[in-house]
């Protein structure tokens, strides 16, 4: 099976956000598994649109791999044109969690 991980922002510390996006981005650019997707959801999507780094590390991000926002957190938060504006995917992402994991990646929740 090819190593697959889905990579889940949640919180709304900073430096938790910073260390799963570095994961995340590393894991892409050094190529440590076959694919990483990305879902942004809760605090996390308003951290990511307002600090400047973390908005920094995102679009890096954006530019490797799909990444994905929660649309009712962010309509909720007035964030969800920043997210799209950057190529962030913002959906309902219940389903999208759901089925990247019947595709065999691995969540890793941060």
């Amino acid at each position: 099976m090819d190593p697959k991980l889905l990579t889940i922002v949640a919180t709304g510390n900073k430096e938790k956000a910073l260390a799963g996006l570095m994961f995340a981005r590393n894991a892409i650019k050094y190529r440590w598994l076959d694919d990483v997707k990305v879902v942004f959801f809760g605090p996390s999507e308003e951290l990511v649109v307002y600090d400047e780094r973390l908005a920094h590390m995102t679009e890096e991000i954006v530019a490797m791999t799909d990444c994905f926002a929660c649309k009712y957190i962010s309509d909720e938060q007035g964030v969800s044109e920043d997210l799209a504006e950057v190529g962030i995917r913002v959906e309902y992402v219940g389903a999208v969690i759901a089925d990247l994991i019947k595709e065999g990646y691995v969540p890793m929740v941060w």
